[in-house]
């Protein structure tokens, strides 16, 4: 049985087909993760065996990573399955591309903004919290409960 399999996936390679396990370990996700994106629509098997098995092309693997390194950027799966459809050449496709990405960066900025209020907040409360000396009331406890 062993040669078997050996034989049916060196065909398979032959064609450039690999079945899903493969390619999500050449492009370092889980085999989940490649479902989810198929249930998605974001990623489509080149060819489905009777057998159920779903075979893909090399260009799974670039179209995970494109998809991961989006996600690092902070775009989500509807974002990227638009931009997914901008990979192929067309005459707007960089402004197109370029349009999205400044929106993505005016979210990021937004949320570096919120994040350092965060930040001068808790430090004013660690502060206090570290200037009370009684345990009977915690400046911390006190200020989340406070109604604004």
């Amino acid at each position: 049985m062993p040669k078997y399999r050996v034989y049916n996936v060196s065909i398979m390679a032959k064609q450039n087909l690999f079945q899903i396990g493969v390619i999500a370990e050449r492009a370092n996700v889980n085999i989940q993760t490649l479902r989810y994106y198929e249930k998605r629509n974001i990623l489509k098997p080149a060819r489905v065996k009777e057998s159920g098995y779903r075979l893909y092309t090399e260009d799974a693997v670039k179209t995970v990573t494109f998809v991961k390194h989006a996600q690092e950027l902070g775009f989500k799966l509807d974002e990227i399955k638009q931009l997914l459809g901008l990979r192929n050449a067309s005459v707007n496709r960089c402004d197109s591309v370029r349009k999205r990405a400044q929106i993505r960066l005016s979210d990021v900025q937004e949320k570096m903004k919120m994040l350092k209020r965060i930040e001068k907040t808790l430090k004013v409360l660690i502060k206090d919290c570290e200037n009370n000396k009684t345990s009977k009331k915690c400046p911390i406890i006190d200020s989340l409960e406070a109604k604004t």
